[in-house]
């Protein structure tokens, strides 16, 4: 029996545990079974590496730069963003890659349009990590915003409505959101959004969150982060079976 896997802290509502369950109800894949492994604490992988059916795991908050120290080889993107959300085991060694950011771009550039320039990436972990590599990528420039003062970051309280007519997308990189916390949202000034910007989040559980339902108001377009899941849950497909 070949297994996957998920690693991170909490999922107790596990988007690619049913996802990849019902993949392999749906292509009839019975030698296959995906697991779920919540650990605090990244030395909870330690135990799981003598699984010699373990074939690979995704990884989601907060372990994905924690996870590199374990790493026997890393990609590219893993290198330069210094995040990783999907592994690879081999001859037991671990293979790190980043499908945050293959997801992500299939997803972002569906509503992108010529003036959609310039971005606010509302967070500073390593799903923002993956998000600015693809805004690099494309030329788009960008600022971070965090809660903490960190060099070569907005703070929250500095955004006004200058700021937020130069940054035409938006996107947000926190949890904020997300379910039960359904009533949470990034502290961005709403009223300053208008039919000209696009909010995608990263968010997918609900899937409109308090953050794009602001927006829409406004006309803005808006994206959440399901379709971005999908896209990157059939990358880590093809790396575990590569």
């Amino acid at each position: 029996m070949k297994k996957y896997g998920i690693i991170g802290y909490p999922l107790s509502h596990s988007f690619s545990q049913k996802y990849f369950t019902q993949k392999f109800t749906d292509e009839k894949i019975k030698d296959a079974v995906f697991e779920v492994y919540e650990m605090p604490d990244i030395k909870g992988v330690e135990p799981l590496l003598s699984d010699k059916e373990l074939k690979g795991f995704c990884i989601t908050i907060p372990h994905k730069k924690n996870i590199l120290p374990y790493l026997f080889e890393r990609c590219g993107a893993v290198e330069e963003i210094g995040a990783c959300n999907c592994v690879r085991i081999k001859n037991g060694k671990l293979f790190g890659y980043n499908t945050d950011v293959i997801g992500f771009e299939k997803s972002f550039v569906t509503h992108l349009q010529p003036h959609h320039k310039a971005a606010l990436v509302l967070g500073t972990g390593g799903a923002a990590a993956a998000v600015t590599y693809v805004l690099k990528k494309r030329g788009i420039a960008y600022h971070s915003v965090s809660t903490s003062n960190k060099p070569e970051t907005l703070a929250y309280s500095e955004l006004d409505k200058n700021i937020l007519e130069a940054h035409s997308i938006i996107i947000n990189c926190t949890p904020l959101g997300t379910y039960p916390k359904t009533d949470q949202m990034p502290d961005i000034p709403y009223q300053f959004i208008t039919s000209k910007h696009y909010l995608f989040d990263l968010v997918y559980n609900p899937l409109l969150t308090k953050f794009l339902a602001l927006g829409k108001e406004k006309g803005a377009i808006i994206q959440n982060g399901y379709d971005m899941l999908i896209f990157q849950a059939e990358e880590n497909w093809k790396i575990w079976n590569e």
